[in-house]
């Protein structure tokens, strides 16, 4: 029990370094502001798009391992409760 526990506590470490990483690649993305007297073209449109969807794939990753790092730390206190049983 007492490996199990290690195992997930390092796990649980590694998922929400790993989401902090991916949290902070999604934010370093900025999108180019757009001044009301330029021209816009379709190229423009699809990079626009493009850098959208590039960022909102980079935070569903981010909140993926978020929310597996909460479900592990769930199962670790889980295994406590049981283990005082």
């Amino acid at each position: 029990m007492l490996i199990a526990t290690i195992i997930f506590d390092i796990f649980i470490i590694l998922v929400t370094l790993f989401s902090a990483f991916l949290w902070f690649v999604a934010s370093r993305n900025r999108l180019r502001r757009i001044s009301r007297n330029e021209i816009i073209d379709y190229a423009d449109i699809n990079r626009i798009v493009t850098a959208i969807n590039r960022a909102q794939i980079l935070n569903s990753r981010a909140a993926m391992m978020t929310a597996l790092a909460a479900f592990l730390a769930g199962l670790r206190v889980m295994m406590d409760l049981w283990a005082m049983m």
